[in-house]
């Protein structure tokens, strides 16, 4: 399942925050409690790729079927950094719904 970091700004009382979701979907002001508010940028953290100390680059994934959490899985394990850039690719892919 896709997931997101979403930053919001309330327009009332200019209290900024972040909310993770599996969407980027409108939020509520946690300081005053004016609502309807979109985010104003989303990070994409649906995948991400883990350096070992070993060098290797672990390329992790929350897949489709996830629920209201990433659920984050081993795709693959690599040493080459541009197969692990190709790889982030295809586990995007992956982590959105059929």
């Amino acid at each position: 399942m896709a997931w997101y970091r979403n930053t919001y700004q309330c327009e009332e009382c200019g209290t900024g925050w972040d909310d993770e979701w599996s969407c980027c979907c409108d939020d509520e002001c946690p300081s005053c409690g004016a609502s309807d508010f979109s985010p104003v940028e989303s990070e994409d953290l649906s995948v991400y790729v883990d350096r070992t100390d070993d060098g290797d680059y672990e390329i992790y994934y929350s897949p489709a079927e996830a629920g209201h959490e990433p659920d984050y899985q081993l795709l693959a394990t690599t040493y080459s950094k541009n197969l692990s850039v190709f790889l982030r690719e295809l586990a995007l892919e992956l982590s959105k719904p059929a």
